[in-house]
Order: structure tokens, then C-alpha cells, then sequence
């Protein structure tokens, strides 16, 4: 490797997890109006996308579709709980395990919230083969670096 290539592979923009990064932050910005309208923050809205999806399951579940730890989650399902969208309680079969569902309420805003999807991608100008197109490239790299974290520890 040439001192220029090598110096490239330095370059802030030649990062693919800074690319990554940016178009993360956004998409939620993109997301943001959308979802003040419904009184939610991304991740609140991911939880309950989850719920909608699954109806009820136990936070351990919910944290694993996620992504998240318990400690990520438990706060999120607090604001949640607060707000009247969602109810925890322990499951009768094992008293470890704390179960989660969405009210009523958590339920009427699922209403409100089905024009979220295509929302973003009118205002992106992203067509919906490109969105699955992007959707599984990314779904496949991020498969690739669980493994590669996976043998790193």
C-alpha cells in the first residue's frame, strides 16, 4: 500500500461507518416531525413498532428485536408507561419476566402513525425498490459485523 492509499484509507469521508452514522442521524431528523406529531421520539416509536408487530411480550424479547440492552430499554418503557401508551406487569407463569403491551391509547396512536412510512419516503424521494434494496444491504452488513464483533471478543 502506497503512504497516499494508505493516508485515503484515513480520509474522514472514506469511512463506511461514517456514512453510516450520518445517514442515521438523518433519517431520524427526517423522521422528527413526523413523529411530534404523535408525541413520540425515535426509539419510543421503535417500541412501539415492535408492540404493534408482536402485541404482547416481555421486555427481554422487546429488548432483543431491538438491539438494546435492558438498561437502554427499562427507561424507554417508563417514558412510555407515563404517557399512557403501554403497561408493565410481571408475568404470572415466571416472576422474573415483566411482560409489555400497549393500551388502548398505544393503540389509537397506531392509527395516527400508519402514514409515517410512506411520509418519509415522500419527503427522502426514495422509491420503495430502493428502499428494500438499501433495506437489505444494510440488514446484510450488519450481519457481517455482528460476526466479525462476534469473534473479536
Amino acid at each position: 500500500m502506497t503512504h497516499e492509499e494508505d493516508t485515503a484509507s484515513l480520509l474522514l469521508d472514506e469511512q463506511l461507518c461514517f456514512a453510516l452514522y450520518a445517514a442515521q442521524r438523518a433519517v431520524t431528523a427526517a423522521y422528527r416531525p413526523l413523529l411530534d406529531e404523535l408525541g413520540l421520539t425515535y426509539p419510543q416509536y421503535l417500541v412501539l413498532l415492535v408492540l404493534w408487530e408482536r402485541g404482547e411480550t416481555t421486555v427481554k424479547e422487546l429488548a432483543e428485536a431491538l438491539r438494546l440492552d435492558y438498561g437502554t430499554v427499562s427507561p424507554l418503557l417508563k417514558r412510555l408507561e407515563a404517557a399512557g401508551l403501554v403497561r408493565r406487569e410481571r408475568s404470572a407463569r415466571d416472576e422474573r419476566s415483566v411482560l409489555v403491551a400497549v393500551t388502548g391509547r398505544g393503540e389509537r396512536l397506531r392509527e395516527r402513525a400508519l402514514h409515517v412510512p410512506q411520509a418519509l419516503l415522500t419527503a427522502t424521494g426514495l422509491g420503495a425498490d430502493e428502499v428494500a434494496r438499501l433495506r437489505e444491504e444494510l440488514w446484510r452488513l450488519a450481519e457481517k459485523a455482528e460476526t466479525a464483533a462476534d469473534r473479536t471478543r
